[in-house]
């Protein structure tokens, strides 16, 4: 027996009269179609998450739904991450056109920021995130709660969170399982002891997820390049906010390790 595929619809209402999401339904319904979810993802546009056990009625949905004048296809294909996620919130995360790793939030979407990187670290394999943002805005908590959320252990490398944290060394049943490895950079590159730098060179070739918060500094301090990096995430408390990634001078930049 032929296994269930998943697919993407998303169109655009031109006319929002009552009926028509009955008359897709009807149609989907002819061509062995199901809706998994369905939710608005924009103020004239629906998503929906189908399944199949039959692939090749979706050319058969799409050609005839591009007769309908009511609507206009945006998209119909194999459903990406952030289609699922846009299903789930009703709205899309702010990705970058022209830096295609980067995506952006702000503070009052933490709980679509949750939802994405828990579904990033529940990959398997070698995953290298960044996370950029200013002191407070939410970024270590948001790590923690995506870990937790997708079932993995955290392990913080380095950190401010609770007390100043900077590992030199492993347990040995540390290095194994579904760890997330956290590190805050600019902890890490105001401490200049090798025996950190070597875990961290060890963590980095591990078959695991690892977030950085302030990737600029970790780039800036490292062997490691923008194109190690498979993600970056940027947290703003507004879209305005333009993210420092030097600490204040006028504070000597000790505040800038303790703001979190």
């Amino acid at each position: 027996m032929s296994e269930f595929e998943q697919w993407y619809l998303e169109y655009e209402l031109n006319v929002n009269r009552p009926g028509i999401l009955g008359d897709i339904a009807s149609l989907m319904g002819m061509l062995h179609i199901s809706i998994v979810t369905i939710n608005g993802v924009d103020h004239q546009r629906r998503g929906m998450l189908l399944q199949t056990k039959q692939p090749d009625q979706i050319p058969r949905l799409a050609a005839i739904l591009k007769t309908m004048t009511t609507i206009d296809v945006i998209k119909l294909r194999k459903p990406k991450l952030r289609d699922r996620i846009a299903i789930r919130h009703g709205r899309y995360i702010d990705h970058s056109s022209g830096e295609i790793k980067t995506f952006r939030f702000v503070r009052e979407d933490l709980g679509i920021l949750v939802d994405f990187m828990a579904e990033l670290c529940k990959q398997d394999g070698h995953l290298l995130i960044g996370v950029r943002g200013m002191p407070r805005v939410g970024k270590t908590e948001s790590i923690v709660a995506a870990s937790v959320s997708a079932n993995k252990k955290w392990l913080f490398l380095s950190s401010t969170l609770i007390k100043q944290t900077v590992r030199t060394s492993l347990f040995d049943d540390e290095r194994t399982g579904d760890y997330v490895y956290i590190i805050d950079a600019l902890v890490s590159q105001r401490h200049f002891d090798e025996r950190h730098w070597q875990i961290l060179r060890e963590v980095m070739r591990l078959p695991a997820t690892k977030i950085v918060e302030h990737p600029d500094a970790f780039v800036k301090s490292s062997e490691y390049t923008w194109d190690d990096f498979d993600y970056i995430i940027e947290l703003r408390n507004s879209t305005e906010e333009i993210i420092v990634t030097e600490p204040p001078r006028a504070h000597g930049g000790n505040d800038w390790f303790n703001f979190e």
